[in-house]
């Protein structure tokens, strides 16, 4: 069972290259459907967002493979905000293999918010809605962190 704030699926077939790997390309194509995932959760998704005339484009995305999954193999991709100002927003991932629980990728992407003729957009101040929404999500994902530890130099 996916837990909160997780999406849960299969590899398929055509993910996979002759051997049954999956492809690194495929881990940027579950982050996008994890984060549409999240969004619809949460209450406002894309389909939401985008009538209201506000297109979040991806400015980077970064990926970090740490074992591989094959053709078969049911995971789960846990998606959290990380970062979020009102104009920019950061999302989480990790891909969590359902059967051994272990993170075999983790990830980001960065975006911001830009109206239909592309001039950038302020959530707080021009979509009340979806800003308390992401602002939300950072509140739960921060108070999800373990406490960071001090380090004392002597």
């Amino acid at each position: 069972m996916a837990e909160k704030g997780s999406y849960k699926r299969k590899v398929h077939y055509y993910e996979t290259d002759q051997m049954g790997i999956v492809h690194h390309s495929n881990y940027i194509r579950w982050f996008e459907e994890a984060r549409i995932d999240m969004m619809e959760k949460m209450g406002l998704g894309y389909e939401v967002m985008e009538a209201d005339g506000i297109i979040s484009p991806v400015l980077t995305v970064q990926a970090d493979y740490l074992r591989m999954m094959r053709f078969g193999d049911t995971f789960r991709v846990k998606c959290f905000i990380k970062e979020y100002n009102g104009i920019k927003l950061t999302v989480g991932y990790e891909v969590i293999k359902e059967s051994t629980g272990m993170v075999h990728s983790r990830g980001t992407t960065k975006h911001c918010f830009i109206d239909k003729t592309g001039r950038p957009l302020s959530l707080k101040q021009a979509h009340v809605k979806f800003h308390e929404m992401f602002k939300k999500g950072l509140e739960t994902y921060r108070k999800e962190q373990p406490p960071k530890k001090v380090v004392k130099v002597k």
